[in-house]
């Protein structure tokens, strides 16, 4: 059964522009290249450090196989991942596993 993830990350204070300009440029598209599904990119109103996006998969084996073809990766452990921790505070990652229901527009 396909279910999503929603990622939620602690943005160093002054850097949710560029860390956003990152997701975008970079992380966003990088992983779409590797076939992640990326549902959407958001950044709270009201906390200039909260940033949030989803993923969707389609099983826990397309997630895993997914998983590795872009964390595995030689672009994400020497050109990507060395730049995350200038824009956030890695501790405040939350990743939360989500199954539309029954009657959702995302099934």
């Amino acid at each position: 059964m396909a279910f999503y993830e929603l990622r939620q990350y602690k943005i160093l204070p002054g850097k949710m522009d560029e860390w956003v300009s990152f997701m975008e440029e970079v992380i966003i598209p990088f992983q779409v290249a590797r076939g992640m599904v990326i549902n959407g990119s958001f950044r709270d109103e009201a906390d200039d450090t909260a940033y949030f996006w989803t993923r969707r998969f389609e099983s826990d084996e397309e997630c895993e196989v997914l998983y590795q073809a872009v964390y595995q990766s030689d672009v994400w452990k020497n050109e990507i991942a060395p730049r995350i921790p200038e824009m956030m505070d890695r501790s405040g990652i939350k990743v939360t596993r989500i199954q539309p229901t029954s009657r959702s527009v995302t099934q």
